[in-house]
């Protein structure tokens, strides 16, 4: 008999596994680099709602190009495509999830999917469903479709 295990509310909100310190520490890190050498290009939005064509979605980040901030002007969904989504893997997530939300991410109109593997110090940037390019260890991570170029080290820190 196997045991159940309750969702927290987090959990049944985001439709995603709680985040562990790992990637907490992985999600924060990548958020500042991105910020630090890429904010006159790009906006880096933590958790925001994804409103793509087969469901909604939650990133732990997605990347689109500046934004400024008006207050008269909020979305609770957003029906944009970001440029870039980026999952990272947690404790108690499954990678076949990942996979599934990668091609959704697709469908939806990003221009590439970056796929986090902390135990491995691995980041997969992919550009299709199939495409990608493999990144680990003291690797500088290329994204070549948004011209983002991060030091592994930097990232894994």
């Amino acid at each position: 008999m196997s045991a159940t295990v309750a969702l927290s509310e987090y959990e049944i909100e985001r439709g995603k596994p709680m985040p562990d310190k790992n990637h907490a520490l992985i999600q924060g890190n990548l958020f500042f680099l991105i910020r630090l050498f890429y904010s006159e290009k790009y906006t880096v939005l933590p958790e925001i709602n994804l409103d793509l064509p087969i469901r909604e979605r939650i990133p732990d980040l997605a990347i689109f190009p500046v934004m400024k901030f008006h207050p008269d002007e909020n979305e609770i969904r957003m029906k944009e495509a970001p440029l870039c989504a980026i999952e990272i893997l947690s404790a108690k997530q499954d990678l076949a999830e990942l996979m599934t939300k990668r091609a959704e991410y697709f469908t939806g109109g990003v221009l590439s999917y970056w796929l986090v593997l902390p135990a491995l110090y691995t980041i997969y940037v992919f550009y299709s469903a199939t495409e990608y390019q493999i990144f680990s260890g003291k690797d500088i991570l290329q994204d070549f479709k948004l011209g983002i170029e991060l030091n592994l080290e930097e990232v894994f820190k």
